[in-house]
């Protein structure tokens, strides 16, 4: 079996802001059945500071994430998604990696997520801890973990 190739990489133009967009209408508002206005909001605008992800296998979207500021020093990552056919394959763990690595370039010494708890094993083996008790956001329970990275 061989390894897929995926690019991954941060958002600078209208068509991988599109694409990135793509990924989470499917996982999130058609999947997950999250409502349109909490999925997409004032972090998704232009200028927002929001780092974004894409993530192509053959010049397709199949991933998309983002990395904000949260507060000083702390960067928060949020709607990681992988399209359902490419789940399973490593992809959800290259974006991780790729957005620590641009977390560190930015000067970010923490990041925090707030993960759908199925996934918590994922974050789990990627160095992140939970920090509090589960909680609902848009109808999924989600846990709230961090991970220093200096």
């Amino acid at each position: 079996m061989t390894q897929a190739t995926y690019q991954i990489q941060s958002v600078s133009t209208e068509k991988e802001m599109e694409d990135a967009l793509s990924v989470r209408k499917a996982v999130f508002i058609v999947e997950q059945e999250v409502p349109a206005d909490l999925e997409i909001d004032e972090h998704d605008k232009a200028n927002s500071g929001t780092i974004h992800f894409v993530a192509y296998k053959d010049q397709l979207p199949v991933g998309s994430s983002r990395l904000r500021t949260y507060a000083p020093g702390v960067g928060k990552i949020e709607r990681v998604a992988v399209i359902k056919n490419e789940r399973g394959t490593g992809l959800g763990r290259e974006i991780m990696i790729a957005m620590e690595d641009k977390a560190k370039r930015q000067g970010f010494e923490t990041l925090k997520l707030n993960a759908q708890t199925h996934a918590q094993r994922f974050y789990e083996k990627l160095g992140y801890e939970t920090h509090g008790d589960v909680f609902d956001e848009a109808g999924i329970e989600h846990i709230a973990m961090v991970k220093k990275l200096r």
